[in-house]
């Protein structure tokens, strides 16, 4: 499959650090395009990526004949545009998450796309002890499951100066803050290993509002929360509850513990010195049962050699390849943004796939 990158910098993103060592590694995929805002850095882009085609429209890559699936992996701001390009020439589409700046958006881009094949970029749930844990629920490893609970916290905010190019993340309105980033890996996550979550309330607060751009000193104006807590349930009655949180001082870390009536598994985060690693969408995970390590068969490690932040979105691109049937789709990001957009506002109470106004309609 011959995939073009939108937004594929050579010196900085999350398709320099992700996509571009994954595609590589990868013989079912190969990278024949790229385009950046700028002229000279796509056209320094495709040197350095060693690709044939360089473009600073994202229109021409997508019409290209040579581009069989576009990968769009800028700001949050930009995708609604560039996902529209890719799909009006035909071409399956991979966003990252999060889709879009709304459930409106999203819904709007997911009914566009009806003809071709969409992929979000939740890798999370394809990581070995996510799978791996997946798989243990299935089977009743722990019985039947009646209570799931998720902390996660990054680093991120944790000093009052950040750096310029984070500085957006920080505004609410940009869509890329932890609700939404952290927010809808996380959910998918626990739905993936868990089953659908049927109800949900959220309270989010903004715990460090006080930050500047460290390369200027400029104050940043914080509106976007940097803690949710939520509280809910499964469609089979068990409970969930969560609490995520940017700022952490200490060592950040993800776990999450899903406990039933034959015993608890617990997945979590293994400690490193690089604080990307406690990210739920990238991090490896440990497993046990009722406190026991388990040992994650070799069958779930598919990107041997690869590190962490390439290795979780390599195995979603061969999902793509080999099984695009379970993969997540526009379809998938819809129901986060609602359930996310839910937890902001009110409680939901529905069937799996339905969410509720406080009247009660759907």
């Amino acid at each position: 499959m011959r995939v073009g990158i939108i937004g594929a910098s050579p010196e900085r993103g999350w398709a320099l650090r992700a996509h571009i060592p994954a595609l590589r590694m990868l013989p079912e995929f190969e990278l024949v395009a790229v385009s950046t805002s700028r002229e000279a850095t796509a056209r320094r882009a495709a040197e350095v990526f060693g690709v044939p085609y360089a473009f600073t429209s994202a229109t021409e890559l997508a019409r290209h004949p040579d581009v069989e699936l576009v990968v769009v992996t800028v700001k949050v701001s930009g995708h609604a545009e560039l996902v529209r390009e890719a799909v009006a020439a035909g071409k399956d589409v991979y966003c990252e998450w999060p889709l879009a700046l709304s459930v409106a958006e999203a819904v709007e881009l997911e009914q566009a796309a009806a003809g071709v094949r969409t992929f979000t970029g939740l890798q999370g749930r394809f990581s070995p002890g996510v799978e791996y844990a997946r798989a243990q629920v299935r089977a009743g490893s722990i019985g039947r499951v009646t209570s799931v609970r998720l902390t996660s916290t990054r680093s991120k905010g944790s000093t009052r100066e950040v750096p310029g190019w984070t500085a957006y993340t920080y505004d609410d309105t940009a869509g890329a803050g932890l609700v939404e980033v952290l927010g809808g890996h996380a959910l998918d996550l626990v739905e993936h290993v868990t089953g659908p979550i049927a109800e949900l309330l959220g309270r989010p607060t903004i715990q460090h509002p006080d930050h500047v751009i460290e390369e200027t000193g400029e104050p940043v104006e914080v509106t976007a929360p940097d803690t949710i807590d939520l509280i809910g349930g499964l469609t089979g009655g068990a409970a969930f509850a969560a609490h995520l949180h940017d700022g952490e001082a200490g060592l950040p870390g993800t776990r999450l513990d899903v406990s039933g009536t034959e015993g608890t598994l617990t997945v979590e985060s293994a400690a490193e010195d690089n604080p990307w690693a406690a990210q739920l969408q990238i991090s490896e995970f440990t497993v046990r049962r009722n406190g026991e390590l388990l040992r994650i068969p070799e069958e779930y490690r598919t990107t041997p050699g690869l590190g962490l932040e390439p290795a979780s979105v390599a195995r979603l691109y061969q999902r793509i390849a080999a099984a695009p049937d379970d993969v997540p789709t526009f379809a998938s990001a819809v129901r986060l943004h609602r359930l996310l957009d839910a937890a902001r506002h009110h409680p939901i109470a529905a069937e799996p796939g339905a969410v509720l106004d406080r009247s009660g309609q759907a």
